[in-house]
């Protein structure tokens, strides 16, 4: 395993671990602050704790669904081109 790879997983595994305590922070632990508390300056509002997930999810899975629907095309076309080539 080359060292990039480390590095790489490493710098992963910490963004990984810092938008979970972020998250958990933003959605659980906020609304037991006092809402002058200054820790409430760095987090958006709490519509988006649920507006962004959604988000993501809805462009995931548009994502995902456009990729198999190429491959699926694309599959499709392969084999009607074999088809062509073994027919004549």
């Amino acid at each position: 395993m080359a060292v990039s790879d480390k590095v790489l997983g490493g710098t992963m595994l910490l963004t990984a671990i810092f938008v979970f305590v972020y998250y958990t922070t933003w959605t659980i632990l906020l609304p037991f602050f006092d809402v002058t508390s200054l820790i409430h300056g760095y987090f958006p509002a709490r519509e988006w704790a649920v507006r962004l997930p959604a988000f993501i999810l809805v462009v995931g899975l548009s994502g995902i669904g456009f990729f198999v629907g190429s491959t699926i095309i694309k599959e499709k076309k392969r084999r009607a081109q074999k088809a062509k080539l073994r027919a004549a």
